[in-house]
């Protein structure tokens, strides 16, 4: 393969809903330009996008995946989406290493909410986009529909460079606004007929030509003072201001395809060949430190790797842009974010698992490398003296939770290593081995997510696994103020044990200060704060531990046991065995025994005293919270709205956007476990949801009862 300079390189993230075509027409652009002989078919699973036997078995793509093809002397460079929502790491990563997106619109279903939510994520990149409304010979396309529907959410942006004529079975031409004629296809053809417009379709032709033409000139002075003066402009001209307007993120043209019969897909390859913008033209992304990284070929190499997949008789596959400069066969660099060396012996360009040599590749380029030893996903590599390092591909939150174990204990390691190796395939997994909940906690962003890794360890690992309902972080703490004292005395021949200590709890809140006189019971205890130490706990909140000793009753040696022996309990509160945080504690008293006080004895008089006042000083549990946003059409609003408050969930607000209804709440993380099944089912799949961890609070008495009586019956089976 020749090398391709900078500025003719084009980056194309391919996205859409699921059902939208994108691989389909992936097929139809390698098949155009000559890369396979043979187009594939979802349903004859043989594409080149969905390769991994997982999209095969379940018909949708699962991962992107990069394809490239040469067309007229530029290096197309697309990388194909998933469409389901659970899979939307594909799309942000894809549209951080892209720079501009093709988005498919089903003809059939118009404007879904896949389309909204990805569409959100080109919106906040400010991505260049084209859009193309697919399935065309669908018996129910509907153009005009579609095209009001997203002009009802984006205005006049939206630009129609191409309208159909018939649709359905019906479907044979389209009108190209822009070239002003008329492109017919005749049954068994395998190119169009290029005609002139016909005098029934002159007057809708001429009208979309005269908001193009506007459009254009508008993103660009020169052309509109010459539009002004000539009432016209050249073709070329009008694509040069396309092309501005849609750097700029104000001109969004729309064309219409038939993709799976090959209709109209040479002519949007050529109108992303000659209007899609390079690396060049568009803003540089910035480096961890902030710093504008421009690409240039000329500049010192930095590759920044977005992907990484693991394929039969390969191994690992790496995908990486070339942020800067020029990568070359047998380059040696740095891992920025390992600190490790790294041989680059084979660079290629790829089609799904086809794979293509590169001698060089320059800045801008997107290439893949085989079996690096020590690269991740996120990693920058740097040629020696640059210190460059990339971090703004920001994932969502994870949504859907289970607890994962291997039905056969032997395969636990087995397992653990899998899910450490898909995390790097799908950053989107989260994996945590919960030392609190005693289970590995597996989080992605929906049911068919994880339903999906539950697939891949079964069938490509040979690992049996359940998923459970995963226990929920709870968390201890204090209403109101305690004391309690305790004394450890053991006595049975030789040294014994001895440690009295006598102890105030009190909950703790930022800034709070000391009194100089807690009373408990009519009696007095006066507080000298000899000491403060502030312990923030490793899940959340704080211990603060006071010494208040006086006269030398406790030595100061044993202070760090007592506080050991508080920690110890802390980790395993008192009420249902959770974490506690936020409480404050006084050693204000205690007694020592010449010889037979030592450590241990005083670090188990500080936890059974800690645990004693605990317990009458108000205790309560917490439960994490969640801000959850749904995203819903105004129709499901009160079906939706009354099922999170059947949730508990404390109702935040509500705004538009676009056609849809934002419906902000708090929820209890324990409400939310199967929420993405339910708000599908209510929806008919049209809403969508993203939560975020706000804050713990008091759970209700109600609930509070439940769980102390599930932790009594645990305890008593144990």
């Amino acid at each position: 393969m020749k090398v391709y300079k900078t500025n003719e390189i084009k980056n194309i993230a391919l996205i859409g809903n699921a059902g939208s075509g994108k691989t389909t027409l992936a097929e139809a652009m390698l098949f155009e330009c000559g890369l396979i002989k043979r187009r594939g078919s979802v349903d004859g699973k043989n594409t080149v996008s969905d390769y991994f036997p997982v999209e095969k078995d379940y018909g949708y793509s699962v991962f992107s995946t990069v394809f490239s093809y040469e067309w007229k002397e530029k290096l197309m460079n697309f990388i194909d989406c998933p469409g389901s929502d659970d899979f939307v790491g594909g799309v942000i990563s894809a549209l951080n290493v892209t720079d501009m997106a093709l988005m498919l619109i089903n003809a059939a279903n118009g404007v879904e909410v896949g389309t909204i939510n990805q569409f959100r994520y080109v919106d906040k990149m400010k991505k260049p986009i084209v859009l193309l409304v697919n399935q065309m010979d669908h018996e129910k396309a509907d153009f005009d529909n579609t095209l009001a529907s997203m002009k009802e959410l984006y205005g006049n942006k939206i630009v129609p460079v191409q309208y159909p004529i018939g649709s359905g079975s019906s479907f044979e031409g389209i009108v190209d606004v822009l070239k002003q004629k008329l492109y017919k296809w005749t049954p068994g053809a395998t190119a169009p007929e290029v005609l002139e417009i016909p005098e029934s379709e002159q007057e809708r032709a001429g009208e979309y030509y005269q908001v193009l033409l506007e459009s254009a000139a508008e993103n660009d002075e020169g052309l509109m003072e010459k539009y002004f003066d000539q009432g016209s402009l050249t073709e070329e001209e009008m694509r040069d201001g396309i092309h501005k307007g849609m750097i700029s993120h104000t001109l969004f043209p729309l064309f219409c395809t038939s993709a799976e019969k090959n209709m109209a897909v040479h002519r949007i390859m050529n109108f992303l060949n000659m209007v899609a913008p390079s690396p060049t033209d568009v803003p540089a992304p910035v480096n961890s430190d902030g710093e504008e990284i421009k690409p240039d070929a000329t500049a010192p190499t930095s590759l920044f790797f977005f992907k990484t997949t693991v394929e039969p008789h390969i191994g690992e596959v790496s995908y990486f842009k070339v942020m800067s400069g020029t990568v070359k066969e047998g380059d040696d660099l740095t891992n920025a974010d390992r600190n490790s060396k790294e041989r680059l012996a084979q660079l290629y360009t790829v089609a799904g698992q086809i794979r293509t040599k590169a001698e060089e590749l320059q800045a801008g380029s997107i290439g893949a490398a085989v079996k690096l030893k020590d690269v991740r996903t996120g990693n920058t590599l740097n040629i020696k003296g640059t210190e460059n390092s990339f971090n703004f591909i920001k994932y969502p939150e994870p949504r859907y939770r289970r607890a994962i174990k291997a039905l056969n204990e032997s395969n636990t390691e087995k397992l653990n290593e899998a899910l450490t190796r898909m995390k790097e395939e799908d950053p989107t997994w989260r994996v945590e081995i919960s030392k609190e909940l005693k289970q590995t906690i597996v989080s992605g962003q929906g049911e068919f997510h994880l339903r999906t890794l539950k697939w891949r360890l079964e069938n490509n690992d040979k690992i049996e696994i359940e998923f459970i309902e995963p226990k929920i972080p709870y968390r201890e703490t204090i209403t109101k103020a305690a004391r309690a004292d305790y004394r450890h005395k053991k006595q049975s021949g030789g040294a014994g044990q001895f440690g009295e200590v006598h102890l105030i709890v009190e909950p703790y809140t930022e800034g709070m200060p000391v009194q100089e006189i807690y009373r408990f019971n009519g009696q007095e205890f006066k507080i000298q704060n000899r000491d403060t130490q502030v312990i923030e706990l490793e899940w959340g909140g704080k211990l603060v531990f006071v010494n208040s000793i006086v006269g030398g009753a406790i030595d100061t040696r044993f202070l760090p046991a007592i506080m050991k022996g508080i920690m110890a309990r802390m980790e395993q509160g008192p009420l249902t065995g959770s974490y506690a945080r936020d409480v404050r504690v006084i050693v204000y008293d205690g007694k020592m025994h010449p010889v037979d006080s030592n450590e241990i004895s005083f670090m188990l008089a500080g936890r059974n005293a800690f645990s004693t006042a605990f317990k009458n000083a108000g205790p309560k549990i917490l439960e994490p919270i969640y801000d959850v946003t749904v995203s819903v059409p105004g129709e499901f609003m009160g079906d939706v709205m009354s099922d999170l408050q059947g949730r508990r969930a404390m109702i935040m607000g509500m705004e538009s956007e676009k056609g849809f209804e934002m419906l902000k709440a708090k929820v209890p993380l324990k409400e939310m476990s199967s929420y993405s099944t339910s708000l599908s089912s209510l929806s008919g799949g049209r809403a969508s949801f993203t939560m975020k961890f706000a804050s713990y609070d008091l759970v209700p008495s109600d609930v509070q009862e439940k769980l102390l009586k599930i932790y009594e019956e645990q305890e008593k089976e144990d």
